[in-house]
């Protein structure tokens, strides 16, 4: 038995590789593979679960019914009268998609600030951060 330990074992190998260089470069080689699968998987796994974020926090959102307590008429020609209800289905910077309660007409597109002075709906400034 050889005191050499794993000096003996990579000269064997880059022996039967073509030499030392083309063992470093291997090695190198391999190392990037594994480290860009790694990067790309965790890219994967990260838009999953953003994207499962995303749909719960809209579906939370969506459940929420909000109640009209000043009558109202949006810019696109929407009334709102004291007591009607209206879920938000999804927001997009300043404009809300709304489904108004007992309208078959549904959905509207609407202001959100709109909506904040007509009823109890009130953006969160985080939310307005991230559509911008």
């Amino acid at each position: 038995m050889s005191n050499l330990g794993w000096y003996q074992i990579l000269t064997t190998i880059a022996k039967k590789v073509g030499g030392p260089k083309i063992l470093i470069g291997l090695f190198v080689g391999g190392g990037i593979l594994v480290g860009g699968g790694a990067v790309a998987g965790g890219n994967v796994i990260k838009k999953i679960v953003t994207e499962n974020i995303n749909k719960k926090r809209q579906t939370k959102e969506a459940a929420i019914v909000y109640t009209v307590i000043t009558e109202g008429k949006s810019n696109e020609g929407l009334l709102f009268e004291v007591g009607d209800t209206f879920k938000v289905l999804e927001t997009d910077r300043d404009a809300g998609l709304i489904e108004k309660s007992g309208d078959k007409n549904n959905p509207y597109f609407v202001s959100l600030k709109f909506l904040e002075t007509i009823s109890n709906y009130r953006s969160s400034a985080k939310e307005r951060r991230k559509d911008n």
